[in-house]
């Protein structure tokens, strides 16, 4: 350990006060916690990859339209908790310019950011057939929406979606859905942690088994436009975002604020229901709310409960922002494409000091570079690799605790490393590639 930049005794010292014996199981918001005290204790700062904080600055259309709404007294007032009426309509528009659907206003709510809408989203669609369980999970995936189901008690199914695509994804999902116990499949798309994204073939695949097993889908589009191999940053224009809406009529879409908005700090979400989901009627919800309508059960029943709606001020800023990408005065894919720019230079440098890219292929074609990309090395597992990287300054999460089936590896997210500290991570790799 003679070469490492950090003192492996505090490193050390931090991982047992942590008190977890396997790093490979420890939770993303844990791995932050230990490496905030590592960096506290040794003086040294990290090239930190463990978690998808935005590295961008928001747009100053959004900035500005919440500072005004502050100043107009909004921070006095409770919003109306199915969204303010500016926002509902902006994203209407958005999913029409952007995704090609049409949807009304009513159907679009905003969340406490995209986790509250999952869990929302798990309250309700999860309780509409009492003799259905829960979640079907296209893995890996984010791994607090299973901490959501096990916290409500949803039973869930999983597997790596990773072997099974193209063709080969019906035959594996209906070994699930023949049990008639799903409820909702979950999958993001680009996909965090792997970045493969579904192609059209596998959407349409993913809607016509959601139809014929009663099945809703729930879309995480957390990373919306980021698969920068396609732009579609053209309002009104092909290619728009790939959407299993396409497919099916009985869908939810997660969409994010926090990384194509670069505005998390606000936590603010989307939440798009189809307008039959919307509209439709599930008896059964009458166990847990006071209508069997699925869209007021939603935000009455469950997102009343969870929070009584986002912050007021919030909302002004992203309907500023999405109505400026929605008339064309506002760029949503190229305020982020540095993310790409920086996974292409971190890749790089893994593979030249001998590491592996874990996910590498979308189908038969190269990964695209985006926000996330996944690295191993020979003979480590994803447990013991993290933390021989913790003594090199370098932190990331294991792709153990994401539901994938390559339990070697790890997940790194380039938002938190700017172009300026590549130099910084090459140092340290080439130090690791010398020890090891």
């Amino acid at each position: 350990m003679s070469h490492t930049p950090i003192d492996y005794q505090i490193v050390n010292a931090k991982i047992n006060e942590l008190g977890i014996p396997d790093l490979g199981t420890a939770k993303i918001r844990e791995i932050v916690k230990l490496v905030d005290d590592i960096e506290a204790a040794s003086g040294e700062k990290y090239i930190r990859m463990e978690m998808g904080v935005p590295g961008l600055e928001p747009a100053g259309v959004s900035t500005d339209a919440e500072i005004e709404a502050l100043r107009q007294g909004v921070a006095s007032r409770y919003a109306n908790i199915e969204g303010i009426p500016e926002v509902k309509k902006e994203i209407s528009r958005f999913c029409k310019l952007f995704l090609d659907i049409d949807v009304s206003p009513k159907s679009c709510i905003t969340t406490v950011g995209s986790m509250q809408g999952s869990m929302a989203a798990f309250l309700v669609a999860n309780r509409n057939d009492r003799n259905k369980e829960g979640t079907l999970f296209l893995d890996p995936g984010f791994p607090v929406q299973k901490q959501q189901c096990i916290l409500l008690g949803h039973n869930y199914r999983t597997f790596d979606v990773y072997n099974y695509r193209g063709k080969k994804l019906r035959k594996k999902m209906e070994e699930y859905l023949q049990t008639r116990k799903v409820s909702t499949i979950l999958y993001s798309n680009p996909n965090n942690p792997s970045w493969i994204c579904f192609t059209e073939e596998e959407l349409q695949i993913i809607g016509e088994l959601a139809a014929e097993y009663d099945v809703i889908v729930i879309e995480d589009l957390a990373y919306f436009g980021m698969d920068f191999r396609r732009d579609i940053s053209k309002p009104g224009e092909p290619p728009f975002q790939a959407t299993v809406a396409k497919y099916t009529d009985m869908y939810i879409l997660l969409i994010s604020c926090s990384k194509t908005f670069s505005y998390a700090g606000q936590r603010i979400g989307i939440m798009v229901m189809s307008d039959k989901l919307f509209n439709s009627r599930f008896p059964d919800l009458l166990r847990y709310y006071t209508t069997d309508n699925f869209g007021h059960s939603m935000i009455y029943g469950a997102l009343y409960a969870l929070s009584a709606g986002p912050c007021h001020s919030a909302q002004f800023a992203v309907a500023a922002i999405l109505k400026a990408a929605n008339e064309g005065q506002y760029n949503i894919v190229e305020a982020v494409r540095e993310y790409g720019e920086r996974a292409k230079i971190m890749k790089g440098l893994f593979i030249k000091y001998g590491f592996k890219i874990v996910y590498d292929l979308d189908v038969d074609q190269p990964l695209a570079d985006g926000f996330y990309f996944t690295i191993s090395w020979p003979v480590y597992r994803g447990g013991e690799l993290l933390k021989e990287l913790l003594y090199y300054g370098i932190s990331a999460i294991s792709l153990e605790i994401t539901g994938s089936e390559r339990t070697e590896g790890l997940r790194a997210c380039v938002s938190q490393t700017p172009l300026d500290r590549m130099n910084l991570l090459e140092e340290r790799l080439k130090i690791f590639r010398q020890d090891h």
